[in-house]
């Protein structure tokens, strides 16, 4: 464990949080691929990390918005929590801090494209927010949520709605039906990957790509929002 707590000083530096047990940092971001593949204890894998952070999340992000949005209705809350914490969401934050490089996979999961899939990622961050909180305890968890997950709300949410969003452009501009036509798959049944592409009137004006075909359609909706905002 000591050469694979080494490699995570660069993690560290990105993440602004040093810990004191550096077992906690390895715990959590060690999958249980890898956890099998070494023949180690099954708690030793980042499920249980990822169990704590989780809620440490939702009460931290439920706090921010609270706070931050005085005026806004519960249900419109939590909707935009919802759109903070969704998994597409959360492996976006975790590739800024490059985390899939840190993960320790199994060779077999690393060689199908591990470090990027989103559910791998999104459940990695969520492990390294119950480490920091168990390191650190609540206000270090929170002060790193605020600075990686709570930061450009308007664009997650602009995501988390893409194809509402989208779909209220296209008919305000009576361009034609919106439709998604899916062109593609690839991968093992286990880690599929869809593509999707944006149809308005027929004609194809994004495409995007996911582990769920819903997914691979939020990614083309977003996309096609971004190239209409664009055109404005």
């Amino acid at each position: 464990m000591r050469q694979g707590t080494e490699r995570l000083g660069g993690l560290e530096r990105k993440a602004g949080y040093v810990f004191k047990d550096k077992s906690l940092l390895f715990h959590a971001m060690t999958h249980s691929s890898y956890i099998n593949e070494h023949r180690m204890r099954r708690e030793d894998n980042n499920e249980r990390l990822e169990f704590l952070g989780d809620a440490v999340l939702e009460l931290c992000s439920s706090d921010f918005l609270y706070r931050e949005y005085p005026d806004r209705p519960e249900g419109e809350l939590t909707r935009f929590r919802a759109s903070i914490v969704c998994e597409p969401t959360l492996a976006g934050c975790a590739r800024e801090l490059s985390l899939g490089k840190y993960l320790f996979l199994g060779k077999g999961e690393d060689a199908e494209g591990g470090r990027e899939r989103d559910s791998i990622l999104s459940d990695a961050l969520e492990a390294l927010i119950g480490a920091i909180y168990l390191d650190g305890g609540f206000a270090s968890a929170k002060e790193f949520i605020f600075r990686f997950v709570m930061s450009d709300l308007e664009h997650k949410k602009l995501f988390y709605d893409s194809k509402t969003i989208l779909q209220e452009l296209v008919q305000a501009g009576q361009e034609g039906e919106l439709s998604y036509l899916l062109t593609g798959e690839e991968g093992p049944d286990h880690a599929k990957v869809f593509h999707v592409q944006a149809l308005v009137g027929g004609r194809p004006v994004s495409a995007g790509e996911g582990r769920t075909k819903k997914a691979a359609e939020q990614m083309a909706a977003y996309r096609a929002i971004l190239k209409l905002r664009e055109k404005e």
